[in-house]
């Protein structure tokens, strides 16, 4: 928001209802900064500060709007407000805000769309969801390859003001095929009797249509484009795709991911527009799976009562035991799992990480081994808690530690590995998740290496 015109001044004017300054500051915004504005604004003054906006600001604020925002004006607008913004609206935009609504309420906004931004609204959706063709826009500036530069700046002037961007012109052969892409400033410093052809080298880079918004995501930021072409399966130039809406695709891949992480399913809305009852289930699921999966770890305590028993200062090392593997576990899940999402690890590279991390799990195992060591014996100095023994103590932890340490992170990097060659989202294999499956086997671990070299000794 502008320096001269702070969120204050304008939540004054509208407590004031001082309508006429109101427009006047509106119209010294831009669409970005009115967006923020209206996130801030409670929900029954936004039509009120929304009819004040300049005309020529109405459309392009809308599509910046919270998806909230949007369904909530769109209930309030009437029919000829309703109209003129839909029909204004860029068409990825819009695609996006239908997807989000019920299906009997976009077709009755479709109804009021002009025939030809119908067409491409009904074409937009007609795509998969989650794919590339949901993203792009028809709104693009195509040239042939046999028009002269002069032309085609002509061309530019003529049609320009309708096209997402200008970065980048495609041309097109008779047939609509894209045949090559060239930035703009090439036309602008060639001779105006050159020829298209003359700046083509036919290589660019595209997209599919019918692939999956991931495929976008990672073509971004491999390729660091503003822009790129979308092609269907025939090879046609259908539409593009620009670096905004790939920006939103990634925030909410990230976000999900991020959720799954913490053992949540996805909210698909802002956490304080999810209702309680909704987040209730998406938390609740999730934490009865965990709390089923850990009262395996009490049916495993339960297998090695006797030995419990026998020797209860095992029990005290229990917690460190298997919160130091699920530790481990979870750093190696969530480096993996980020791993994947940037393209750093795919599947073919299961035994590099398998490798690394065997070498990182007996590195941090012996450290944590060490320490746990000198803590015991240190103690034993001074206390008769770990009971004649105390040195079978300190290596029973030691080893235990080593061993639940080097699973933890072979189980953490291998899990998404695993759940990505099933076809599923690394994600799932959550952090808690990974948590309870070490502490379930940690202490399997950990009583198998007490009673090995405690026997015949406390065992």
């Amino acid at each position: 928001m502008k320096a001269s015109v702070s969120l204050d001044d304008v939540r004054t004017l509208i407590e004031k209802e001082d309508l006429e300054n109101l427009k006047v500051t509106l119209s010294e915004l831009q669409p970005t900064d009115i967006a923020e504005l209206f996130s801030a604004i409670p929900e029954e003054d936004q039509l009120t500060i929304f009819n004040v906006l300049p005309q020529e600001l109405t459309a392009e604020s809308f599509d910046y709007f919270d998806l909230n925002t949007q369904k909530n004006l769109i209930e309030e607008f009437h029919q000829e407000q309703l109209v003129d913004i839909l029909n204004r609206m860029s068409p990825d935009d819009r695609t996006a805000l239908f997807e989000e609504l019920p299906s009997p309420e976009v077709t009755r906004l479709l109804i009021l769309l002009s025939p030809a931004e119908r067409k491409v609204a009904l074409n937009l959706l007609g795509f998969p969801e989650s794919s590339i063709g949901r993203l792009m826009t028809p709104d693009y500036v195509a040239v042939k390859p046999h028009w002269t530069i002069q032309f085609v700046l002509d061309y530019i002037r003529r049609v320009g003001h309708n096209s997402e961007t200008l970065n980048v012109i495609y041309v097109v052969d008779d047939g609509g095929f894209l045949i090559d892409d060239i930035k703009v400033r090439e036309f602008l410093l060639a001779s105006p009797s050159e020829s298209v052809t003359d700046l083509m080298d036919n290589k660019f880079e595209v997209l599919n249509a019918f692939d999956d918004q991931e495929v976008a995501v990672a073509a971004f930021r491999k390729l660091n484009r503003v822009a790129l072409p979308v092609i269907d399966s025939k090879g046609l130039l259908v539409g593009i795709v620009t670096v905004d809406d790939v920006l939103d695709v990634a925030e909410e891949e990230d976000t999900e991911d991020i959720q799954k992480l913490g053992a949540v399913e996805a909210l698909q809305e802002p956490y304080l527009d999810v209702p309680v009852f909704t987040m209730f289930k998406k938390r609740g699921s999730w934490l009865v799976v965990l709390f089923l999966s850990e009262m395996l770890t009490a049916t495993a305590m339960g297998f090695f009562e006797g030995e419990i028993a026998k020797a209860v200062v095992l029990a005290l090392f229990v917690p460190l035991i298997i919160s130091s593997g699920g530790n481990s576990g979870s750093q190696a899940a969530t480096l993996i799992i980020r791993a994947m999402a940037l393209g750093e690890v795919t599947l073919k590279d299961w035994w590099k990480v398998m490798r690394r991390e065997i070498i990182s799990g007996l590195l941090l195992g012996g450290t944590l081994a060490i320490i746990g060591f000198l803590r015991v014996t240190i103690w034993s100095l001074f206390t008769n808690m770990y009971g004649p023994h105390p040195y079978l103590v300190a290596l029973t932890v030691a080893f235990s530690l080593i061993g639940v340490v080097l699973w933890g992170t072979l189980a953490g990097s291998m899990l998404p590995l695993f759940l990505r060659r099933l076809g599923l989202d690394p994600a799932t294999s959550s952090a808690p998740f990974v948590a309870t499956l070490v502490d379930v086997t940690g202490l399997v671990i950990y009583f198998t290496i007490a009673m090995a070299v405690m026997q015949g000794t406390m065992l």
